[in-house]
């Protein structure tokens, strides 16, 4: 178990270099005593905004709750992209309404924090195993993560026939058959769009393109349209859903590209002017517990960075998948060339 969690944290630390920068210094972290849960319970709710697929969210909601009774949980679930929209048309308007915000595009929170939109706060857990992981300055950390791999349906693929990378996606055999999400809407797609186009090339993607697929918006989209046999080939999605949808019996399975797979860092943060203050802190800091992280693998089929929890059994570890690099940072400059070289390619 100590040699698997050493290698796990050698992971995370050269996939998390754009938060390792500043790892030693994080603020003081916030207990979560008697008091704060009283403040919490007197403000009665939170509003958490949120790109996890909705499922899993209401997941980490009930188990809120039942912690926390007298505490609600308003679960509001949209792709990243419409995430961040809505903060920044609610920041317009002057409307506060979101507490705790967690997005697939960890560039966005470079951007709230630059426009003063995230509120500090260091939860125990953060502060103890996520240093390689948080904001220096203690305004956000990833609370969750997942892959973008390929997928495909068992029913109508055998294994052996079935794609082992990128490149074998643009084999004629397999036009009219993908389905993908897009970066115009998922932060995960975006992210890995950007990782991809960037040790692939867009060309690749160009390429791609020509292979008539399906285009559909969230990350969790090509999962449950693979499950449906609407398209045998996954391009690209969310691991999480295809780990809970082979697990429930669907006839799904996920392949990690030989190029690498893309990894995607989902953050979360408290607002700056979160309506209900108190119980934004209580949710953010029950985020990051080792019972609710691993509620995320086990429920929920994400990987979490959380060196207390457990692989699910029958999954492959994340040390033994190549992966594409994360780099939030590069993202940030990039969104708009990303979308707009996606929309000439894949059409908007």
């Amino acid at each position: 178990m100590r040699q698997h969690r050493a290698a796990l944290s050698a992971i995370v630390a050269a996939i998390s270099a754009f938060f390792a920068c500043g790892a030693s210094a994080l603020p003081q972290a916030t207990p979560v005593t008697p008091d704060l849960v009283e403040a919490a319970r007197k403000e009665g709710k939170i509003s958490f905004y949120t790109s996890v697929d909705v499922e899993v969210a209401e997941k980490v909601a009930a188990a809120f709750k039942a912690k926390y009774p007298g505490i609600d949980v308003l679960v509001e679930r949209a792709g990243s992209e419409r995430v961040f929209q809505r903060v920044e048309q609610e920041r317009l308007a002057n409307i506060r309404n979101a507490d705790v915000v967690n997005s697939s595009d960890a560039a966005h929170y470079i951007i709230w924090k630059r426009e003063g939109l995230l509120a500090p706060y260091v939860p125990e857990d953060v502060a103890a195993y996520y240093r390689n992981d948080a904001d220096p300055e203690g305004y956000y950390a990833t609370w969750r993560a997942t892959l973008s791999p390929i997928g495909y349906n068992t029913k109508y693929i055998k294994a052996g026939e079935a794609p082992k990378s990128f490149a074998d996606l643009l084999s004629p055999k397999w036009k009219g058959m993908m389905v993908k999400g897009h970066p115009g809407y998922s932060g995960t797609i975006l992210t890995a769009t950007f990782e991809i186009s960037r040790d692939l090339g867009w060309d690749y993607l160009q390429k791609l393109a020509q292979q008539k697929v399906m285009q559909v918006q969230s990350s969790t989209e090509p999962p449950k349209k693979l499950a449906l046999g609407e398209r045998p080939i996954m391009a690209d999605g969310n691991e999480y859903n295809l780990f809970t949808l082979k697990e429930s019996g669907q006839p799904v399975d996920v392949i990690y590209p030989a190029e690498g797979t893309p990894f995607i860092a989902s953050p979360s943060a408290v607002m700056a002017k979160a309506p209900h203050p108190n119980a934004a802190r209580l949710f953010q800091s029950f985020l990051f517990t080792p019972q609710t992280q691993q509620l995320l693998i086990d429920a929920g089929g994400l990987r979490s960075l959380h060196p207390k929890t457990q692989e699910h059994a029958g999954r492959t570890p994340l040390k033994d998948i190549k992966l594409m690099r994360d780099d939030p940072a590069a993202v940030v400059d990039k969104v708009d060339e990303i979308k707009a070289n996606y929309a000439k390619y894949f059409g908007t």
